[in-house]
């Protein structure tokens, strides 16, 4: 009896423990049940927003995620996009990214595979030993997932990457040279992602997938995306499914499931015989975002989840992500340049020649961005256009709609508009003209007859929102 008094709060408390991580879990990213198009995320409907760093928070061991995580909260943003380390990292220059976060220097990249007793790593230190697990990365890889969920941020675990050209295949640990394992004998950049032509990278592939599930198990902000912009590099769909199926296996038996994301296309792209494996469909650089109507029948969230080598000026990126979720997208990632090691509250002056933008303005602009659609029951709207009447040269609208009750449409033009015409049905409104940059608002009340509708549009630059609440 004195033996069974000693365990029995042990097992009381580790059944409390595991209740709880269940629960947390079960609470997790989902999709909504009531419009799939967005995420249901601790009991409330969700949509993505971010402006996040170069996916190098957890494989770069001078990146400072605490207080990266801190400036993502602090500017209201709820995405983070990361690479685990498994078979991808960057050279000094790629891209022309300065301070480029997954270019770690020397002797600071963090990767799930632990380091042998042999030298010859191509970016410094021992090779690494494809047969053993590194516990401090995924120590570190839990907490940066754990700090993330403690202020509110969703986690996108992207698994794999493309090798876009040799000098980043050759320091992969799946590149031979730099293992003691023997993988990827005689295997060229294009055939690493492949059923039958990936020289025992498969296996291990597999095995890292489901190490991670099992590590970030208990963690409800997280969800997997396959891999990085597969119509690269060779990456074939057979194998984006085999992924697609061992996540699912790996998962099956675990409480509150993480959602899977296939990345489609740059750009846009009609999806033929989509994975019903997968929750989110992916795009990049999906301006304007044809893509969002091309795909809304298949009920999934559509993101733009990187965009970002468009030039430095704030308005290319806030003009995408007001237009791709007015369109019905659920997600939308901008690739943040002024995050680097050194500068994690975002705030690194990068050069001229840098291919992107991101700064502290610009993640301000993006949270008005969520702000306003935090504002409405979006779950209940869906893009409609035909509500607007015709518009000057040059300028250009989109709605999204719950008829008779919200109507929220995002106008940019050049040129001073000054009125639009929307269709709406008879009633009292209360319209609230958002400055898109600044968030300051110029409110109104009116009565209507119903049918067409003119608003006179107060002074903007470039572009403002306005939400019509039928009262």
């Amino acid at each position: 009896m004195k033996k069974l008094r000693t365990i029995r709060p042990f097992i009381f408390i580790t059944v409390l423990l595991s209740t709880a991580m269940a629960c947390a879990a079960a609470d997790g990213l989902r999709l909504h049940p009531d419009n799939p198009h967005y995420f249901l995320w601790r009991g409330k409907p969700a949509v993505l927003i971010t402006s996040g760093e170069h996916y190098g928070a957890v494989l770069n061991r001078d990146f400072d995620y605490v207080k990266y995580l801190d400036t993502l909260a602090a500017d209201g943003l709820n995405l983070t996009r990361t690479w685990t380390g498994g078979t991808y990292c960057e050279p000094f220059g790629a891209f022309n990214i300065s301070e480029n976060t997954l270019a770690p220097k020397e002797g600071k990249f963090l990767c799930p595979f632990a380091r042998s007793d042999k030298p010859g790593y191509r970016g410094g230190g021992n090779k690494f030993d494809l047969e053993r697990w590194d516990d401090a990365y995924f120590a570190r890889f839990r907490d940066f997932v754990k700090q993330a969920d403690a202020r509110g941020v969703i986690v996108e675990v992207n698994l794999f990457c493309p090798f876009y050209e040799d000098g980043m295949w050759v320091l992969s640990p799946l590149h031979p040279g730099n293992n003691v394992n023997g993988v990827g004998s005689g295997l060229s950049r294009t055939n690493v992602y492949t059923m039958d032509r990936n020289s025992g990278t498969l296996a291990i592939q597999e095995k890292l997938v489901r190490k991670l599930v099992a590590e970030l198990r208990d963690f409800g902000n997280a969800y997997f995306e396959i891999c990085n912009e597969p119509y690269f590099g060779g990456v074939t769909l057979d194998w984006q499914r085999h992924i697609a199926g061992v996540i699912e296996e790996a998962q099956k038996n675990l409480p509150g499931k993480k959602l899977i994301s296939q990345n489609i296309a740059n750009g846009r792209k009609k999806i033929a015989n989509p994975d019903p494996a997968v929750s989110i469909f992916n795009f990049h650089y999906a301006t304007p975002p044809d893509t969002v109507g091309m795909n809304y029948e298949l009920n999934k969230v559509i993101g733009d989840n990187e965009t970002g080598f468009k030039g430095q000026a704030d308005d290319t990126y806030r003009k995408e992500a007001w237009e791709f979720i007015l369109a019905g997208g659920g997600l939308f990632n901008n690739l943040d340049y002024s995050f680097t090691a050194g500068h994690e509250d975002g705030t690194f002056k990068y050069p001229s020649k840098q291919p992107g933008g991101g700064s502290v303005a610009f993640r301000k602009q993006l949270h008005i961005l969520a702000d306003f659609m935090n504002a409405m029951d979006f779950v209940k709207m869906k893009p409609d256009n035909s509500v607007i009447g015709k518009l000057p040269a040059g300028a250009n609208a989109r709605a999204f709609v719950e008829a008779g009750k919200t109507y929220a449409i995002y106008l940019r033009s050049d040129k001073l508009v000054a009125e639009i015409e929307v269709t709406l049905p008879v009633g009292s409104y209360k319209a609230d003209w958002i400055d898109t940059k600044t968030g300051a608002k110029k409110q109104d009340e009116f009565k209507h007859a119903g049918g067409a509708c003119k608003l006179v549009v107060p002074p903007f630059e470039k572009d403002i929102a306005l939400r019509l609440i039928q009262r």
